[in-house]
């Protein structure tokens, strides 16, 4: 607003002057209005400045703008402190952009939530209050208030807030939700697996503001310079008025003359001026936060942007995170052949007893191919081998093939005929009603995982894997998703000395994980990257970038994020430094007019602000 009316005020004293409307005084007056309205600001920042011995660019601005009316240059004046003012008007603006994506974060957090108690009867209460293993019902367009687990119902959810991602995901049984994400069509009860307080939202909401408080390197450079660098203007004005004064005999002071070494000090003062320097990094910084932000990458402050650009090599761990650390039943055998479907019913109805990956991934695979899982008696656990149990009266045997043998439940001619596994794939044999079969899974390689690893290295980085699994099963994994080396066997301190070996080439490495065994490696690493849903908290605390909701696409987004990021620095300091060297030169040399200084000066302010903001607007691709 005071940026308008000093601009409204400045046109209105300038066309009265020229038109010559009205007393002398009239335009000036006009003047005088536009100059406390484009300067309060700035004034408000310097006296606090000057309360604690400090000079910056606004007293600079003032100084300036003072020294312009002074010489009877009006209109510079006004000139000067509206693009001083309007530059700052759109730094505000970019600041307010960022400000608000972590707002409409906050705003998604629900107040409160519907608790069911012991009989089921829906109790309103506080969001804040709920506990883990609280059971909570959410119903179509309400935000879910917790993290959880759906214990019961069908819908699918907008987890847009944090991942950036439109398309709606489809939940049900022992699926997770997120706290602030919006249940879309059906009514669904969860329980509570993480405090309020800890759920991913406000794990979300609390990096963001540490991340905008933290600067980058390059932005404290300049937040360091600063001061000395404000001391420096000053001093060359001084010193340009006495050399143009007492060494080119030119007037000290002539109201309005460009001639004379006051008009052509205030000139050098204006363009030495490095408000566009200042705004150039953390304008690009905050705003690739926020982007980062909105789109389900969290960076923990200007420092990982900058160094992940500079990134050569990309090392991944295997399950969780080029993995989804789920198991997926790929097929099922049985002798005689043709029993399919019932030996898996009978495996299902064992393990419907157990919560183990393994016999999470058989019922979620019965209840998908719609086979009835009946209910199991006289259960027994057989540690570290298996299972046992009747199905619908009949025994059965579940678990590993030397289980089996062991209770004579698999004849030698039917072990001998079927193959061990491949690498990387597990086995569950079961036995009863005259059916013997085995059930084959493996972990689930994250769909996107080979277009990040092929996008990645168009891109010139190296992809890597650094896993403790086995050399046959990583191998198999890296094959078919495009790795360019794997490391396997590894222990945590071998992950570090391998990141180390690639550090001792020369090469800036990136590494990306989720467990505890991770935390060392992410911690020797150039930039740490953490899958953020399923993340240890050791892993999440070393973590520089954090993924959200585990998308390994995201490691791509935030490359070029970080990429694009640094180009758009480079391009600001690029102009900002130059229209200092070029105005600077021209000033001292007497060709350019305070007007035009001016202009020059408080323009590239409004260009680097507007090219950063390319990052909070655009797709970043």
């Amino acid at each position: 607003m005071r940026a308008a009316i000093c601009g409204g005020f400045g046109i209105a004293g300038f066309v009265i002057g020229r038109a010559s409307i009205g007393p002398a005084w009239l335009p000036v007056a006009f003047y005088l209005v536009a100059l406390v309205a484009g300067a309060w600001d700035a004034a408000k920042d310097s006296w606090a400045n000057i309360k604690s011995r400090t000079l910056d660019i606004h007293f600079l601005m003032l100084a300036v703008a003072a020294g312009a009316a002074c010489i009877g240059a009006w209109h510079e004046a006004a000139l000067l402190l509206f693009l001083f003012s309007g530059a700052g008007a759109m730094e505000a603006y970019a600041m307010d952009r960022t400000q608000r994506e972590v707002g409409s974060l906050l705003k998604s957090a629900p107040k409160t939530a519907t608790l069911l108690d012991d009989a089921g009867a829906e109790i309103t209460v506080r969001a804040a209050s709920l506990v883990i293993g609280n059971r909570v019902r959410v119903k179509p367009g309400e935000a879910f208030p917790a993290d959880g687990a759906v214990i019961r119902g069908e819908s699918a959810c907008d987890e847009s807030t944090l991942t950036g991602e439109a398309v709606p995901v489809d939940k049900k049984s022992a699926s997770g939700v997120f706290s602030g994400t919006i249940n879309l069509w059906g009514v669904l009860d969860f329980e509570v697996t993480k405090l309020p307080s800890e759920s991913t939202l406000q794990k979300i909401i609390r990096l963001i503001q540490t991340a905008q408080k933290l600067r980058a390197p390059s932005e404290r450079f300049t937040d360091r310079f600063g001061g000395s660098y404000t001391l420096l203007a000053l001093g060359a004005s001084a010193l340009m008025f006495f050399v143009w004064w007492l060494g080119f005999g030119a007037p000290p002071f002539r109201g309005g003359e460009t001639t004379s070494a006051f008009y052509r000090a205030m000139t050098l003062l204006v363009v030495m001026s490095p408000c566009a320097l200042v705004l150039s990094i953390p304008s690009a910084i905050l705003a690739a936060i926020a982007w980062g932000a909105k789109h389900g990458v969290l960076f923990r402050g200007g420092a990982a942007i900058e160094k992940l650009a500079d990134v050569t090599v990309v090392a991944l761990d295997k399950t969780g995170t080029l993995t989804t650390g789920e198991l997926d039943v790929i097929g099922v055998e049985s002798h005689p052949p043709g029993k399919e479907a019932r030996v898996l019913q009978l495996a299902a109805a064992l393990e419907a007893n157990s919560k183990h990956q393994l016999a999470l991934a058989i019922t979620r695979h019965a209840r998908a191919t719609g086979v009835g899982v009946p209910v199991a008696g006289q259960f027994e656990s057989l540690t570290g081998m298996g299972l046992r149990g009747s199905v619908d009266g009949i025994p059965v045997l579940l678990g590993r093939r030397e289980l089996l043998l062991q209770n004579g439940a698999v004849p030698g001619e039917t072990i001998a005929s079927t193959p061990q596994t491949s690498p990387g794939l597990s086995e569950v044999w079961v036995s009863g009603d005259g059916i013997t079969g085995r059930i084959l899974l493996r972990d689930k390689i994250r769909e996107t995982s080979r277009d990040t690893l092929r996008e990645l290295r168009a891109a010139g980085v190296r992809t890597v894997m650094l896993t403790g699994d086995r050399s046959l099963a990583a191998e198999t994994i890296a094959r078919e998703i495009g790795l360019d080396e794997v490391r396997s066997a590894l222990t945590p301190e071998g992950k570090v000395a391998a990141i180390q070996d690639f550090r001792e080439q020369g090469k800036r490495i990136a590494m990306v994980g989720d467990g505890v065994n991770d935390a060392p490696s992410l911690a020797a690493a150039d930039v740490s990257i953490a899958m953020g849903a399923r993340g240890s908290d050791a892993a999440l605390e070393q973590a520089e970038v954090i993924l959200m909701h585990d998308r390994i696409e995201n490691v791509l987004a935030a490359f070029r994020l970080s990429r694009r990021a640094k180009h758009i620095i480079r391009q600001n300091l690029a102009v900002s430094l130059g229209v200092v060297v070029v105005m600077a030169a021209g000033s001292i040399l007497g060709i350019v007019p305070l007007w035009l200084g001016v202009i020059a000066h408080e323009g590239s302010s409004v260009v680097v602000c507007l090219n950063a903001l390319q990052l909070l607007l655009g797709k970043n691709h």
